[in-house]
């Protein structure tokens, strides 16, 4: 069959398109600032960091939190995770985790292990639920924090955090939160939800630009980390020494100005629309997506059907059909975009079932339609009659 009319059902792995004006944002750093910021003494460079203070303060808002001097810039959340696990915890820490944790958590503590940091996961149900009351008997004298995601990027189930967050609170524990699928469409309150550092990325319900992330982080845990990397800040420049000022300290070597300009400018569009709004469109359309699904014999919807407890995203297996070709087909013959696999979390996958065949991920965002929605269910029917 064959289409040139694409629909885009990927934003759990970036948004997409992203907020009107960041593509302009970005284009007016370029083509009308292009100077850096904490190394010019004049007015461009000065108006150029008012944009990037501007962008702390609307995240700090977003979340809660009281500091924007400790809005920390990286490059995305994978980064920022590095930053905590390796330079934040030593020989001899344990940690607990989710057993629904990506590669961006898992990867960096497992290198860890060869440094003596050891972790348990958290057990979850097979639907990805997390078993709240297996954390306090995994806690040791030595457990040093939580580590986990807010909403899996398989199957979308939400994270009790707020609950997670008062254990830590209890047992005097950091409280990481990986944030990847929620910022920006889910309310995250890290005040009430006792949340020492907040990971974040830009690209994915932030309607920002790829390549800017961050994390937001309590003054006492900051000084507790390890700078991964060092150098030029712009600041206390007669020093060799590390500065221990907050972002400095965390924000070596040059900025990302254009991605943080488009960041501004999706904070922007969040704060006029509203981050309610957006959640009910996305959890609307993934309950039609999932109401459509139902129907359909040999398919299982992966993780809870209640699309409003989760985030937008439908993991689906088909069983005895291949994942995979029918992820080609569906892009090669309807021009629908998924993504299929493990997504970069498999121990996920074998908590749900579906490794390692992996599923076929249906992630809507607030730009599509009911129309689009319905044409997936309608190629998925046609294609499941093969």
């Amino acid at each position: 069959m064959g289409t040139t009319n694409k629909i885009y059902l990927d934003h759990a792995s970036t948004s997409y398109p992203k907020a009107p004006g960041v593509a302009p944002r970005m284009c007016e750093y370029l083509e009308q600032v292009g100077c850096n910021v904490s190394r010019g003494e004049y007015e461009t460079a000065y108006d150029a960091a008012e944009v990037v203070f501007n962008a702390r303060e609307r995240l700090a808002r977003l979340f809660n939190f009281p500091e924007p001097h400790n809005v920390i810039f990286t490059s995305n959340v994978t980064t920022a995770l590095n930053l905590v696990i390796k330079g934040g915890f030593h020989a001899g820490d344990h940690l607990l985790v989710s057993a629904m944790e990506h590669n961006a958590v898992m990867r960096p503590l497992t290198q860890m292990l060869e440094a003596g940091v050891t972790f348990d996961r958290i057990p979850c149900d097979e639907s990805g639920e997390l078993q709240l009351e297996c954390i306090e008997s995994l806690i040791h004298p030595n457990t040093r924090a939580v580590v986990m995601l807010h909403a899996s990027n398989v199957s979308g189930t939400l994270y009790p955090v707020e609950r997670v967050g008062r254990i830590c609170h209890k047992h005097s524990l950091r409280f990481v939160v990986d944030s990847a699928q929620t910022a920006g469409v889910f309310p995250i309150d890290m005040e009430g939800m006792y949340i020492d550092a907040l990971c974040f990325t830009g690209h994915k319900g932030l309607l920002g630009p790829q390549g800017i992330g961050g994390l937001l982080i309590r003054e006492e845990f900051a000084r507790e980390i390890t700078p991964l990397i060092s150098g030029g800040t712009g600041s206390f420049s007669h020093l060799e020494t590390v500065p221990e000022l907050l972002p400095d300290r965390f924000e070596a070597g040059t900025l990302n100005l254009p991605g943080i300009y488009g960041l501004n400018a999706a904070l922007e569009y969040l704060e006029r629309i509203g981050i309610d709004s957006i959640r009910a469109r996305e959890q609307e359309l993934a309950a039609r997506f999932t109401a459509g699904m139902e129907r359909l014999p040999g398919v299982r919807v992966v993780g809870s059907h209640d699309a409003h407890q989760k985030a937008g995203i439908v993991s689906l297996d088909f069983g005895g059909r291949d994942n995979a070709e029918l992820s080609f087909l569906l892009d090669s013959e309807y021009g629908i975009m998924t993504r299929c696999g493990l997504h970069c979390a498999p121990n996920a996958h074998k908590t749900l079932g579906t490794y390692p065949q992996g599923t076929v991920r249906f992630s809507v965002g607030y730009s599509n339609t009911e129309a689009e929605i319905d044409f997936a269910v309608e190629a998925l029917h046609k294609l499941l009659k093969d």
